[in-house]
């Protein structure tokens, strides 16, 4: 595939699509959508190759995420399209004002490994929806998923308005050495890093989905079971290879002994069953995992539990490790893995330092049923999402916008902040012909445009 011609095909197409009816959009992701539920067993198939996550995980995590934001984009685009009105002040009687929303043109998407399916195809809706082009590169990671989603890009639409290219870091370089109008990209910091560095050269806006240490408190007010089932479901989904999964919890150290008893027995329940839990991704990040956990424990961590595991399958099974020392990998570096990291904090205000010395997190969980606890976790840390008495569901609510802050990521996504993601938001000001509050003012000046404008500055 010449990748070139392929991006010059799809500036022609961006044009067209200006103009283009927003019904034809509409139909675009009606065919989507009923190639996504036509195509369900097929997508479990290419998911549970890459990482052997069960049936019912990739129906949820991957298939139903994105059936939602399609429906979404269906029901409500004639609505996000719509110009909306602003308010005007005297100054400027005469005049309407509005936001105009126009596709930004030719979009680039990268996609991560992790959710290969739901990741990928989120983003595209989008773009789509927001009537761009989109060449798609997926993680070749992931390569049985990155496969099936060329297929269905080539069964779906046109080439000069979806293409999918598949390959390495060579490809993605090549990809990032052309002029996009938008990038959109999930992945860690160290490479958004590098995707940030190549649009600037174009000055292409982009959305960086990104990731770091999510921190969660369990406050000395909590419901220890059942805050311990929803944190040991959110770590541990996906083998805790989720971007928005408890990086690590600071648990109050006056329930930390029955709280973490209770957090290794929702483990062995929920992900204890050889069918109902997902693998590590790759032998490397296997290897990095282990050697991360080994080296914490040899700095004087506490291993408090640890599930079997099966390197020929590459199943690594939760693990649990106290007070893992600063300066180890498993301490500074977001884990991606099914290792929970537990330290016990004595008040919120140390726990809310702790979290503050860190960079900025994608996400942020408080289990508590201290109202002014929570409050006060809410308000004096920063991060991209926050949840309380919950953890990992509000990625896929559809109409809350997600994204980081910083070092986490820049920009949002999801239905509506998705759309206006891929949407250049236009500002648009229609004046009347004739007499207007603004030729008042235009020179030359006198007595009376002198206090023309001391009324202006004194009043509006």
């Amino acid at each position: 595939m010449d990748i070139n011609q392929v991006f010059e095909k799809q500036g022609v197409r961006s044009v067209e699509l200006r103009t283009e009816p927003i019904k034809a959009r509409i139909r675009r992701l009606k065919d989507l959508r009923n190639w996504i539920m036509t195509n369900r067993v097929r997508i479990q198939a290419a998911v549970y190759k890459d990482l052997r996550k069960p049936p019912e995980e990739v129906d949820l995590y991957e298939t139903w995420i994105a059936l939602g934001e399609v429906r979404k984009a269906i029901r409500n685009l004639k609505y996000w399209v719509m110009p909306e009105p602003e308010s005007t002040s005297m100054a400027f009687i005469g005049t309407k004002a509005e936001i105009y929303c126009e596709p930004k043109g030719r979009t680039l998407i990268i996609s991560p490994w992790n959710y290969p399916f739901n990741l990928a195809v989120g983003p595209l809706i989008s773009a789509i929806a927001a009537g761009n082009t989109v060449l798609m590169k997926p993680s070749e990671v992931s390569p049985n998923t990155s496969q099936l989603l060329k297929e269905m890009a080539d069964e779906v639409f046109e080439a000069d308005m979806v293409t999918v290219v598949n390959g390495g870091v060579d490809v993605a370089s090549e990809l990032l050495k052309l002029p996009f109008d938008h990038i959109f990209f999930t992945g860690s910091p160290r490479v958004g890093k590098i995707v940030m560095e190549a649009a600037s050269k174009h000055l292409a806006s982009v959305t960086l989905e990104l990731g770091g240490k999510s921190p969660c408190i369990v406050d000395e007010s909590v419901n220890i079971k059942d805050a311990a089932k929803k944190i040991a479901w959110g770590k541990w989904l996906n083998a805790g290879q989720t971007c928005v999964a408890p990086d690590y919890v600071f648990v109050h150290e006056k329930i930390k002994t029955p709280f973490l008893e209770q957090l290794q027995k929702e483990a062995e329940l929920l992900y204890g069953g050889e069918n109902s839990y997902t693998s590590i991704i790759s032998e490397d990040h296997y290897g990095r995992l282990t050697k991360w956990k080994e080296e914490a424990v040899e700095a004087g961590a506490k291993l408090t539990y640890e599930a079997d595991s099966n390197p020929e399958t590459r199943r690594m099974g939760p693990s649990i490790v106290e007070d893992a020392s600063e300066g180890t990998h498993l301490h500074d570096n977001e884990i991606f893995g099914p290792i929970c990291m537990v330290k016990p904090f004595a008040n919120i205000d140390e726990a809310i330092d702790l979290v503050n010395s860190r960079p900025k997190a994608l996400s942020a969980y408080i289990f508590a049923r201290n109202n002014k606890v929570v409050e006060q976790f809410k308000r004096r840390t920063s991060a991209g999402s926050f949840a309380v008495n919950e953890t990992v569901l509000q990625f896929a609510h559809p109409s809350m916008p997600f994204g980081g802050v910083n070092n986490s990521g820049i920009g949002k996504s999801h239905g509506k902040h998705g759309f206006l993601a891929f949407s250049n938001q236009k500002s648009v000001l229609k004046q009347r012909v004739g007499f207007t509050m603004a030729k008042i003012l235009y020179p030359p000046y006198n007595s009376f445009k002198r206090l023309n404008i001391d009324f202006l500055l004194k009043y509006f």
